[in-house]
């Protein structure tokens, strides 16, 4: 638990739920506030299932890098809304496959900057690097110094999009960002992408998106059709867009997760 009698950093407001904030707690992290755990728990019991969903969306993302340094051999990453460190974070994934890996974290969370030395020990053959900006800007990205100089994009880099697109709305054109962060990105690189839906459980996760809205967070819930959209163009790994627990699952869950526990579908796929 945190000292919540501590004085939090400058910019941190920690009198309103943040979506961060929630995850890292019902992940079990320490870097939460009063009304997050608040929120946390009024979302728990209204789908008891949320910490199932959320522990197997990272879950998914931790299969996902490892398949991604491991099989497809990408050496590089970009992660967009970074989130809370949680260990193992992706450049500890990627850097036990390959120590040379250099990974590129993003976020708009003040706090998140405040952690972001546990999200900056690298390898010595490696590299890792934070940049603070806001997906809905993805120029903020693509022309921040750090991403040019630490990654190659005369080589692969694959582009994670984790549990993030179900909070831009269609005023935000998802699609479109997420294409235009693929844009620079060479050929043979790849998207991995978590796409919150409703489709699974619509009753309960209705209510833990109200929920979400009641706090000034607005969710945008897809389908399956429109999860798919976010890779046209791109050559799709098997098993396709598919929920996130039955992506190349490595047994460790041994099959007791069930199909309306979760709310997410999750897909990884390369840039011709």
């Amino acid at each position: 638990m945190p000292d919540d009698s501590a004085p939090p950093p400058g910019r941190i407001d920690t009198g309103t739920a943040h979506a961060a904030r929630i995850y890292d707690y019902i992940l079990g992290g320490k870097d939460h506030y009063p009304p997050d755990r608040e929120a946390a728990d009024a979302m728990c019991r209204e789908w008891p299932a949320l910490p199932i969903h959320m522990r197997a969306n990272r879950d998914w993302l931790n299969r996902a890098v490892r398949w991604l340094a491991q099989e497809a051999g990408v050496r590089q990453f970009l992660d967009i809304g970074t989130g809370l460190p949680t260990s193992p974070n992706i450049h500890e994934i990627a850097q036990a496959a390959a120590p040379s890996s250099r990974v590129v974290y993003v976020d708009n969370d003040p706090l998140v900057l405040e952690l972001s030395r546990d999200l900056l020990s690298s390898t010595p053959e490696g590299r890792t690097a934070y940049i603070e900006a806001d997906m809905r800007d993805p120029a903020a990205v693509l022309d921040a110094p750090a991403f040019r100089d630490t990654l190659d994009l005369t080589e692969p880099v694959a582009l994670t999009v984790v549990a993030i697109v179900h909070f831009l709305l269609d005023e935000h054109d998802a699609v479109g960002i997420v294409r235009r962060l693929m844009e620079p990105l060479p050929s043979g690189s790849y998207l991995a992408m978590s796409i919150g839906t409703a489709e699974f459980a619509p009753d309960e996760v209705g209510r833990v998106a109200r929920e979400y809205a009641a706090r000034d967070m607005p969710m945008r819930l897809r389908t399956l059709a429109e999860a798919n959209e976010f890779f046209t163009g791109l050559e799709l790994v098997d098993p396709g867009v598919v929920q996130v627990h039955t992506w190349h699952p490595d047994g460790t869950d041994s099959g007791k997760i069930r199909d309306e526990d979760i709310a997410m579908y999750g897909a990884v796929a390369r840039k011709p």
